[in-house]
């Protein structure tokens, strides 16, 4: 009878160490991920942090970082695009590598102080941060159970707040001690560093690299565009990510200079707050994740984050030289947990929506809808501001589209997965 027990204690030994393989698998994975997209995003937001010392050096306008921030989304949109091709033929992780390594030269082009090197730059960056978070739903949506996917991607993108809210702290204190070159030059080696550490990972995570059948690059750009466009949930969810990315990055991107030329606050506060808002961003998208995954299901959680941001948007545009910083504070910290907070609850949805094995051409061609809508959003914005003279008016505009997402989040919730 001995044997028999043997066996049946034996059973449960070897489900747990599948199981915590399993688990130490999907955390590494997570990870790697997360700080991957920490220093893509460092990349984009660093410039924009410090941008009145930029455009004083550079000798151009303030509001010609909406033009910068234009121009890296615009290749971010290809490069999203043509994800799906790069990262079959050479896997995730060294996709992200390359890419990291692409956001470095660009922000070494920016530390140069000449303006057209700071264009090349602006379209470095943007080619290797498309392929960041196509690459990371490619990992993560096979090493994540199914019933954690929003809170696991929410977790992932924390890098983009994360990314931000570091930035934040650390790149004005480096302005005013070293010099803004400097500052950005930072950021070039993190993303260095950050490819050499990911090199450890590629042959656990890039396992299946150079299968399936071989494309041309203009079926890969194509691809994720038909997949979207002939997925109506799909669809709907992009064109509401076309909107919630224009209202996250015009916060993101104005919110220094507006603090700073509008309200009469050093770059040093405004980066705290920043900062700050950031940082609630990043708790805000674990926490909506959470709350997608356990009561609303996504597109209920996306609405009410429409909601949100459009209250955040009216109430940023009444701020002024004396109101109250706790108001202010208070106001960004709820804005920023929905602003920087979405795109988890987004992404998840976008992979279980996505056909079997292509989750990251799903979300390529989900990613080029929602990198346009900075492309279209951040310029729009940047225009008013400079035509009204500040910014508190294009805050207000900004909250209007809004309104029509929960239209389309109503419709796409009827008969669809998800709910």
């Amino acid at each position: 009878m001995a044997k028999p027990d043997a066996v049946t204690r034996a059973a449960p030994t070897a489900l747990h160490a599948r199981l915590d393989a399993a688990y130490a698998n999907s955390l590494v994975a997570l990870l790697i991920t997360l700080f991957i997209q920490t220093a893509t995003v460092a990349a984009v937001l660093a410039p924009a942090v410090i941008a009145p010392a930029i455009a004083a050096a550079m000798k151009v306008p303030v509001a010609s970082i909406a033009t910068f921030i234009a121009i890296v989304y615009s290749s971010a949109v290809c490069a999203a695009l043509a994800s799906g091709g790069l990262i079959r033929k050479w896997g995730a992780i060294r996709t992200s590598q390359v890419c990291l390594l692409l956001c470095a030269a660009g922000s070494l082009c920016v530390a140069s102080g000449v303006a057209e090197a700071g264009i090349v730059g602006a379209v470095l960056i943007g080619l290797g941060y498309g392929p960041i978070t196509p690459a990371s739903s490619h990992i993560l949506v096979r090493t994540t159970a199914p019933h954690r996917l929003s809170v696991t991607f929410s977790i992932k993108q924390t890098g983009v707040p994360l990314g931000g809210g570091v930035v934040g702290l650390v790149i004005p204190p480096q302005e005013a001690a070293f010099g803004w070159s400097w500052a950005i030059l930072s950021i070039a080696i993190a993303c260095v560093v950050m490819a050499v550490c990911a090199q450890g990972l590629r042959a656990e995570l890039d396992q299946e690299r150079g299968g399936g059948p071989a494309s041309s690059l203009a079926a890969s750009v194509v691809a994720p565009i038909r997949l979207v466009m002939t997925n109506r949930a799909l669809l709907a969810l992009c064109a509401c990510s076309f909107v919630f990315s224009g209202v996250q990055l015009s916060l993101s991107v104005n919110l220094s200079s507006y603090l700073n030329l509008d309200l009469g606050w050093s770059l040093q506060a405004a980066g705290i707050v920043l900062s700050v808002m950031l940082f609630a961003g990043m708790v805000g998208r674990i926490a909506w994740g959470a709350v997608s995954d356990a009561r609303l299901g996504p597109r209920k959680t996306l609405a009410v984050q429409a909601i949100v941001m459009a209250g955040g948007c009216l109430a940023t545009s009444q701020f002024h030289a004396e109101t109250s910083p706790v108001w202010i504070y208070i106001v960004l910290i709820v804005f920023g947990s929905s602003a920087a907070g979405w795109t988890g609850v987004y992404l998840a949805e976008v992979a279980r929506l996505a056909p079997p094995g292509q989750v990251s051409i799903a979300t390529g061609g989900a990613l080029s809808f929602t990198f346009f809508g900075v492309v279209f959003w951040t310029p729009l914005f940047g225009f008013v501001a400079t035509a009204s003279d500040g910014y508190a008016v294009p805050y207000l505009l900004l909250g209007m589209p809004l309104l029509a997402c929960l239209v389309l989040l109503h419709r796409s919730r009827r008969g669809t997965p998800g709910k």
